[in-house]
């Protein structure tokens, strides 16, 4: 098998949540075709690192396993070996993989049939109109943001993710854009920044289940708004968890978060422009 030894896979969902105009936990479907058949409906989510798919569409196209010993799935709160089949192609847009490897994630996704990751997306400019419904990928040409848009630069590391700094009040934190999570999660780091008393009304009690199908307990708490570079995003909740997938990014001593569609969905439009390494964002309200 080639390099492929371990995959990340955000997407964390909480269990009570409420159906929304896109899937039933707020994120966005992108409609990709494997080996020319689908569209399959894959959560975009920036926070995987691979792309990876149910076993009931690896039957469906009839795939073989790639590996008798399988790949480290690594979700949010937990991780496990899962198999790994060959597809011999993936595209979405202008997004096209060849022979791409696809691990199965257990069927913990809201409905969705996989997730769609980061391999591939260095080159690309990602188009999500919120009202709408609509995401275009497709190859970056570098363009500014237009009229009515602001600019945040990004990080995008070693792992793809993207990482900014934000101010949560007066806390600086480091956050990393997760399209593929329902809700925004912060460390027990950012809590203890946030509240001076943990005990303070207003939170209560959740459980985050991931991709692996592991569950974490957690707490939500209304957030203050978030300083996203010259965005000011507001009316955002927060939940608190000592994340598995923390811990595996580094993650636990300074404030940080994922900002997941409860946040980012607050927006009217979203552009990731991974060449320019930039969000171009168009906040609700402004043309």
């Amino acid at each position: 098998m080639d390099q492929l030894q371990e995959v990340t896979v955000s997407a964390p969902e909480l269990r009570y949540v409420a159906p929304t105009l896109r899937d039933r936990l707020g994120r966005i479907w992108a409609p990709v075709f494997i080996n020319g058949k689908g569209p399959f409906r894959l959560v975009l989510d920036t926070g995987a690192s691979h792309s990876a798919i149910t076993a009931a569409v690896a039957a469906e196209l009839g795939l073989m396993p790639a590996s008798a010993t399988g790949v480290l799935l690594r979700g949010v709160t937990g991780s496990l070996t899962v198999p790994v089949f060959r597809a011999d192609s993936l595209r979405v847009g202008d997004l096209q993989l060849d022979d791409p490897l696809l691990p199965i994630v257990p069927d913990a996704l809201g409905g969705a049939q996989g997730v769609l990751g980061v391999e591939g997306l260095g080159d690309k400019r990602i188009f999500i109109d919120f009202g709408n419904d609509v995401i275009t990928i497709k190859h970056s040409h570098e363009w500014r943001a237009a009229p009515g848009f602001v600019t945040i630069p990004v990080h995008v590391d070693a792992k793809g993710l993207l990482r900014t700094q934000v101010y949560i009040g007066r806390v600086r934190a480091v956050a990393i854009i997760d399209t593929g999570g329902q809700v925004s999660v912060g460390n027990l780091a950012l809590r203890r920044a946030l509240l001076t008393h943990p005990g303070d009304a207003g939170l209560h009690d959740v459980t985050i289940t991931g991709a692996t199908d592991d569950s974490q307990p957690g707490q939500t708490h209304v957030l203050p708004p978030i300083e996203l570079g010259p965005a000011l995003i507001q009316g955002s909740d927060i939940t608190f968890c000592d994340l598995h997938i923390f811990e595996s990014w580094g993650l636990t001593q300074t404030p940080a978060l994922l900002i997941g569609m409860d946040t980012l969905g607050l927006m009217d439009v979203l552009i990731i422009d991974y060449r320019r390494q930039e969000l171009q964002v168009r906040l609700r309200g402004r043309q």
